[in-house]
């Protein structure tokens, strides 16, 4: 497979391709990832917020995007919240398309937004707590480094219903040995 890949830091453009992927998705869908459907905001209320993050200095920001392309197309995408600058951010992962999951390239992605990630965000911690019961992105983060802290209940987020969920952890120090 010879196939293109690239993480950058997404644009005003792509606002519209990540709103058009949570609305797109189905009930289920949303609850195999631990969101639930009557808390997601409006279109408009979405995409406000998500202007109102980039238009931010990257010091500010609760949100930092990344856009995840294959051969030159989106596919996906990445974001940290909540977010402290020179400090610690929680990662949340999204392949847009089930034809593209399942084939290593989370992994591969997650490879590259991990340096985006701490370079640019100055971080000295990154945190992933999926829910549980997503086999893909808890199979995918031990691959990549990261290391299982815990599992514990709670509602991770604005969208989400409570849950069980695994707290990942990857320390500076991990990254600088794993990706330098």
């Amino acid at each position: 497979m010879n196939d293109s890949i690239n993480v950058r830091a997404a644009q005003k453009a792509d606002i519209d391709l990540i709103i058009n992927y949570w609305f797109r998705l189905n009930p289920a869908d949303l609850t195999k990832m631990g969101a639930d459907i009557n808390k997601l905001p409006s279109k408009s209320g979405f995409k406000n917020d998500l202007i109102k993050q980039l238009e931010l200095p990257i010091n500010q920001r609760n949100v930092f995007t990344v856009i995840w392309e294959l051969n030159g197309k989106p596919i996906g995408h990445s974001n940290t919240n909540p977010t402290t600058f020179g400090d610690s951010a929680s990662i949340h992962l999204h392949l847009w398309k089930n034809s593209t999951q399942q084939k290593g390239l989370g992994t591969q992605f997650l490879k590259k937004t991990i340096s985006i990630y701490f370079e640019k965000l100055h971080l000295k911690t990154l945190f992933c707590e999926p829910y549980a019961l997503n086999p893909a992105p808890n199979k995918t983060l031990p691959k990549v480094g990261f290391e299982f802290e815990k599992e514990y209940v709670t509602t991770p987020g604005s969208i989400n219903f409570e849950q069980s969920v695994n707290r990942w952890k990857m320390s500076l120090a991990q990254f600088e040995i794993i990706f330098k």
